[in-house]
């Protein structure tokens, strides 16, 4: 018997997220995930008018691909999917995974390839600009473990905070946006942590479900050469297979001068993936209530209540600071007293303070009592 919870997602995913209008091709890609939610997804995209293209992925045949892969093969991979994804309108992708760290052991030099021939160009160039897009995960045991739950509780907080109002969301997030969008000098503070830096004329982009599942921040990104001071992430980082922990970056003038980590050598090395790895292409602030606690999935812990993460590489299009990288590594840090607490002030105004928002027009993105 078919999850009736399958149903309230894919509903999610057809029409709130891509909108999905008649005649749009759709690139639906799976990776690792329940062949009845694939087709149950097909099914509403076919009903929605729309015309999918599925490609189902397996995370230990992509290890297999990438630990052997050439400089012309994924070239080769690269030119097709960037085709494919130019001439759609929507792209749905659902990432599962029976073992997190699958790709831990891939070279970081084949990692590379993937990030110069596929992930940049098909995704960065062309699906985050040019397509309405969403990214989800889906739960597993794994992902349960990840999160110290049962696989059944998990499920169950997995389908609860992924099928929220986001309608009611987007509203209540709209004095965020416009705070951020107004705002110039960005200072924040917390245990470790001394960050200045400027978001004058970037804009700021509120997320409700439209790219991401679960949702619930706001996004911009600093002036480019404006950073300065010391992060201490308070979170572990699961990326490219490797989790990182203790990760302390130190800024001048924009660039990451100095990372330390439990794997400094292999930060470095991402750090050092291309020029522009070492600058920040994304400031956010998250505000899911339903989500609350780390799990090694940054599609949750980037929505984390009372958190904040801030992002080497990339600058997405609509909050454009001109930094451009293979890399876009978001790094979570929780405010909330029991991970040490901490102040976010914009203009010299605190805005919040141990990971609640303190102004009478943001209360409503604090979580219930």
């Amino acid at each position: 018997m078919q999850d009736p919870r399958y149903k309230q997602l894919a509903d999610v995913i057809v029409d709130h997220s891509c909108k999905i209008q008649a005649g749009e091709k759709v690139i639906v890609e799976t990776f690792d995930i329940p062949e009845e939610f694939t087709a149950l997804l097909l099914r509403r995209i076919h009903e929605a008018g729309g015309h999918a293209l599925c490609h189902t992925r397996q995370n230990r045949v992509l290890r297999e691909l990438y630990m052997n892969a050439e400089d012309e093969q994924l070239a080769y991979i690269g030119k097709h999917e960037r085709q494919m994804m130019e001439e759609a309108q929507c792209y749905i992708g659902l990432r599962g995974t029976h073992n997190s760290t699958e790709l831990a052991d891939v070279p970081q030099e084949k990692m590379k390839l993937y990030q110069k021939h596929i992930l940049k160009p098909v995704h960065l160039e062309v699906r985050v600009p040019n397509t309405k897009w969403v990214v989800l995960r889906w739960p597993s045991a794994g992902m349960a473990q990840q999160a110290h739950m049962s696989t059944e509780s998990f499920e169950d907080f997995y389908f609860d905070v992924c099928t929220v109002d986001y309608a009611a969301m987007a509203e209540q997030m709209k004095p965020l946006e416009e705070r951020m969008t107004n705002a110039g000098d960005v200072h924040i503070t917390g245990p470790g942590t001394d960050l200045r830096f400027s978001i004058k004329d970037i804009p700021a982009v509120g997320c409700a479900g439209e790219y991401n599942i679960p949702d619930g921040e706001v996004f911009t990104a600093p002036v480019k050469d404006s950073v300065e001071g010391t992060l201490s992430v308070n979170t572990p980082s699961l990326y490219q297979g490797t989790v990182f922990d203790n990760i302390v970056l130190e800024f001048s003038a924009g660039k990451i001068v100095k990372a330390s980590a439990n794997h400094t050598e292999k930060i470095d090395s991402i750090l050092d993936s291309d020029e522009g790895a070492r600058y920040i292409g994304e400031f956010a602030i998250g505000f899911n209530p339903k989500v609350l606690e780390p799990m090694m999935d940054i599609l949750f812990d980037e929505k984390i209540a009372g958190s904040f993460h801030f992002t080497p590489g990339n600058a997405y299009d609509d909050a454009d600071n001109t930094n451009r990288s293979e890399v876009h590594w978001d790094l979570v840090t929780i405010q909330r007293p029991e991970y040490g607490g901490g102040e976010i002030w914009f203009d010299g105004e605190l805005i919040r303070k141990d990971g609640l928002f303190i102004t009478e027009d943001l209360a409503g993105l604090n979580p219930p009592e």
